[in-house]
């Protein structure tokens, strides 16, 4: 295979990328990162200084391309789909990416800023961030009183940021009862099969996560 994934089951980063190559369809090899590993932050530092993951490695084109909304935008326009995850047209493209952005931005970032302070033991109630969720949650319940996926008419890179996001920040954030648009709209994200996928990858490691207990006991083994 021309193309290796270096990620973590149990990021939520790695998560958007990994659901966009399950939709995508294209074949892949996954090397697991351990960070608690120096051999393996070594074998990612050597192709991301900065050794963050995700990063795909395609060896056919001998380039490596980090960031998950980067990555995406390579896959569909190398590795092209027969439904694009980002719209051939202009607005409709813009649209995707602005929402892509709105989800690492103000779900995304809070979320791991949360999860930061719980593993470095803080005592900070996180307020900045959690007012953040809030108006991120509230502004996406009005959008989706009208919609089914958060931009256009069909699943797109939007829609794969927003699936890790949501399932992770409503651990440390529940998403309001009455936000019945949004409840719906995380739901349509779960039953998606690329999205189960990654859960069930993800589930292993569940125990890793600080947050672990707010995980609802449906994700933690499949439906029967």
């Amino acid at each position: 295979m021309s193309l290796t994934l270096y990620y973590h089951p149990l990021s939520s980063f790695c998560h958007k990328v990994l659901i966009a190559l399950y939709e995508n369809g294209t074949a892949f090899n996954k090397r697991c990162i351990d960070l608690g590993n120096e051999a393996d932050r070594q074998e990612l530092r050597a192709i991301w200084p900065f050794t963050k993951f995700p990063v795909l490695r395609d060896h056919q084109q001998q380039r490596d391309v980090p960031e998950t909304t980067i990555i995406i935008e390579y896959l569909d326009h190398c590795f092209p789909a027969a439904t694009p995850l980002i719209p051939a047209e202009w607005e409709a493209a813009l649209e995707v990416r602005q929402w892509d952005r709105y989800f690492d931005i103000y779900v995304h970032i809070p979320l791991q800023q949360i999860v930061a302070n719980r593993i470095g033991g803080g005592q900070s109630d996180m307020h900045k961030e959690r007012t953040t969720l809030e108006l991120a949650y509230r502004m996406l319940e009005e959008r989706m009183a009208t919609r089914t996926w958060v931009a256009g008419q069909n699943f797109s890179m939007a829609d794969c940021a927003a699936a890790p996001a949501l399932f992770y920040a409503s651990t440390v954030q529940a998403i309001p009862a009455e936000y019945a648009y949004l409840h719906a709209y995380f739901e349509r994200l779960m039953t998606r099969a690329s999205v189960q996928q990654v859960i069930r990858e993800a589930r292993p490691y569940f125990h890793l996560y600080p947050y672990a207990a707010a995980i609802p006991a449906r994700f933690h083994a499949d439906a029967k």
